[in-house]
Formats: structure tokens, sequence, C-alpha cells
């Protein structure tokens, strides 16, 4: 089990401002005790994993990154191969979060090592209680390594 006491770190990695913003309500709606650190893409996650600029200084290690497929520059299959392939980085667990149903999507993220695939629902409500059982899964129910 996960030690709820001290919040967990989530990054966000979504181009799309709407989605972003219903991945924050669905996480305040289900009071879920997390940080939420939200980039725009897969360069500017590795960005923040390897604390390159300024601004990343101190970024926090996640404890899980949501990941959306399709985003600019660098997409979600990219940083994906990119992190699995970086072994400081590789035991993160990646949950893809995305619009995308395709089979070969769906292949495609278990085969670089994405630890689940969820289908972005398209009703409010189907949404905020995937991402609750997004939680009892990844923060109730398995166990995750001490931080450091």
């Amino acid at each position: 089990m996960y030690d709820i006491a001290e919040p967990f770190d989530i990054l966000l990695v979504e181009d799309e401002p709407a989605d972003a913003n219903l991945v924050r309500l669905a996480l305040k709606e289900n009071k879920l005790c997390c940080r939420l650190h939200h980039v725009v893409d897969g360069v500017e996650a590795l960005a923040f994993l390897q604390h390159k600029g300024e601004k990343n200084a101190n970024a926090p290690c996640p404890d899980l990154i949501l990941l959306d497929i399709n985003m600019p520059r660098m997409n979600g299959r990219e940083f994906l191969a990119s992190i699995k392939a970086d072994e400081k980085l590789a035991a993160i667990p990646v949950v893809v979060l995305t619009t995308s149903d395709a089979d070969k999507d769906i292949k495609a993220s278990y085969q670089m090592g994405a630890a689940g695939y969820i289908t972005k629902p398209v009703d409010i409500d189907q949404f905020i209680d995937a991402i609750s059982q997004l939680n009892n899964y990844w923060f109730t129910l398995v166990q995750l390594p001490k931080r450091v």
C-alpha cells in the first residue's frame, strides 16, 4: 500500500488544455491527495524528468505518469520508448490516457512498457469515475517503490 499521508506526484503529459483541465477536475472531484505536474509534450516531459532547465531543477520524480499519445514535437510513443530505455526512469509506471481506442495503439503501448491503457471517456461522470478507479488501483491496491 502507498503512504497516503504524503501527497503523491502525477506527471500529466497532455497537449490539449481542455483534457488537462478535465484531469484536474476529476482529481479534485475524487479528492485525491496529489500534486499534478502538467507538461504539453514528450520533450517537456523528458526535461521535467531529467531536471533540465531552471524550471525543472527541483522537479520531483513522479509516482505515476499519465500520457497522451497524439502530441506535437515528441508524441507519446516516442516518449514512452525514451523513458523505458533509461534505467533511471524505466520503473516509473506510465498509464496511457488517450482518445484512441485503436488496437494498434493499445498493443504498441503495452509492447513499449506501458503499465496501463485507458481510453478517455467522453462523458464527464465516466471520466471522473475512470480517474477514481485509477487512483484506487495505483495508490491503494498496488505497492509502489519507496520514495528516495
